[in-house]
């Protein structure tokens, strides 16, 4: 095979999150978003020795796995789900296989318990980031998710299914209102236009929804192109969430808010929050307990698999009577919160302050009086907390541990960790680095939180081992 070489092959396997393999003359072939059984059409665009790299052309045959009915019209030109036509027990299935393959290899039989489904595979996500821009160069003005494989194309995804149909609704009257002002998107590499994102939260228990539009503060822009060159932002805006509250919506708008961000990376953030309606949060209820969430809130995006989620962790922490128990990485607290009942105390820590303020108003409002909750990073604050655990629950971020936090962690010498991962292989690299200095998985397990994608979340129990005599 040669780079820029065209082949055609049958994907055997899907390592996770997203790569399929194949072998084409007896050389191993990954291409990403590619399903186990499809034959499919490919161009090698890497090439070292023994393996290659190759970009999905086309599609030639479906997999026999695959389901043909009831498929979101957007599956393969949006770039949000990758399983979306498969039946759901077939994603459990692919998503344990790659769990435990990646864990193995670490460390050997380590009582993989099975996977938890979410109690619903669609409609599940409770946030959304919407950006806007064009489906092609100089089209019409989009909102939805990126094409996949494009940084630039966005694909407007009216009919997602993995979100409520209120999200729908929302993202389809806020493009139709600023495509019919002629209201111009940011452009990311001429850093020009107004619009940006559109944030939808939505409360699965409480059905509140807070709508952010997320714009620069290139107000001239609008004087340039809008249809109407009159009209003041400040009118542009009204209109915007005049629109929004004319809906028929299931659930209800907590706030409505203008979000002013002029950064030149493609995120969402706030320069500056103007409430137009409302308030600027709302509170979702999991496993009976309530929770405040604000635009930049960390909180599962899954709320009824969250609460499979926690319960596996609960059952994992175990008895933990007159303990000390760390919640490393905290977030909004829920880990903690939902521990606290069963310990004698509990410490979060997380380095976003938005959050730990959320976590401590959570936890007043939930009259738990036995959580502490320190904003800073965990590697330079663990060191200086007055209390010494004795069960450690751990839920980094997608890149897991820095090797330092997890050297100061490991020095605390607990018996017992519980470790929550979002990312199985860094979970994978971190569980080696705990192997290594004496402790062992005892148990573990899947929940998916996120059905139709290719991401999976893993609970492990880890013991210290004793040292022999």
């Amino acid at each position: 095979m040669k780079k820029g070489e065209i082949r055609e092959g049958i994907i055997e396997r899907i390592d996770y999150p997203n790569r399929g393999v194949l072998r084409i003359d007896g050389e191993k072939v990954i291409v990403k978003n590619a399903l186990p059984g499809q034959r499919i059409r490919l161009a090698i665009h890497k090439k070292r020795a023994g393996r290659a790299e190759g970009r999905l052309l086309e599609v030639l045959d479906p997999s026999a796995l695959e389901k043909r009915e009831n498929v979101c019209p957007h599956f393969g030109v949006c770039g949000g789900c990758l399983y979306q036509s498969l039946p759901y027990e077939e994603q459990l299935k692919l998503k344990k296989e790659q769990v435990d393959s990646l864990i193995r290899e670490v460390c050997g039989d380590w009582g993989l318990e099975g996977i938890k489904g979410s109690p619903i595979a669609e409609g599940y996500r409770n946030k959304m980031e919407f950006s806007f821009g064009d489906e092609y160069k100089d089209g019409p003005l989009a909102l939805g998710m990126h094409r996949r494989g494009s940084f630039y194309d966005v694909v407007t995804t009216r009919d997602c299914r993995i979100v409520h149909e209120d999200f729908c609704k929302i993202l389809g009257a806020t493009l139709d209102y600023f495509a019919k002002a002629g209201v111009p998107y940011y452009k990311k590499l001429q850093h020009v236009g107004y619009l940006r994102h559109l944030l939808v939260r939505r409360a699965v228990k409480t059905g509140e929804i807070l709508a952010v539009l997320v714009t620069t503060t290139q107000t001239e822009v609008l004087a340039a192109r809008c249809g109407e060159p009159e009209r003041g932002e400040a009118e542009l805006l009204s209109g915007w969430r005049q629109t929004l509250e004319k809906l028929d919506l299931e659930g209800s708008f907590a706030g409505i808010l203008h979000m002013k961000n002029d950064s030149l990376a493609d995120v969402v953030q706030s320069d500056e929050t103007e409430i137009l309606s409302g308030r600027d949060y709302f509170y979702e209820e999991l496993l009976g307990m309530r929770f405040c969430i604000t635009p930049f809130s960390f909180f599962q995006t899954n709320s009824l698999g969250a609460e499979v989620l926690y319960e596996t962790v609960r059952e994992y922490v175990g008895d933990t009577k007159d303990k000390v128990v760390f919640d490393l990485y905290s977030g909004t607290g829920t880990i903690a919160q939902i521990t606290s009942p069963v310990a004698a105390r509990v410490v979060g820590v997380e380095i976003v302050e938005e959050a730990v303020e959320s976590a401590r108003e959570n936890a007043r409002s939930n009259g738990l009086e036995n959580c502490e909750f320190i904003a800073g990073d965990v590697l330079k604050v663990i060191g200086d907390i007055k209390d010494k655990p004795d069960l450690i629950i751990l839920d980094p971020p997608r890149d897991g541990i820095h090797p330092k936090a997890l050297r100061k962690i490991m020095d605390f010498g607990v018996e017992r960790m519980v470790y929550v991962s979002c990312k199985p292989t860094s979970l994978a690299r971190d569980l080696q680095v705990l192997m290594e200095n004496g402790y062992r998985v005892e148990r573990g397990c899947c929940v998916d939180m996120f059905p139709a994608t290719g991401n999976i979340e893993v609970v492990c129990l880890l013991s210290k081992q004793l040292p022999m005599l």
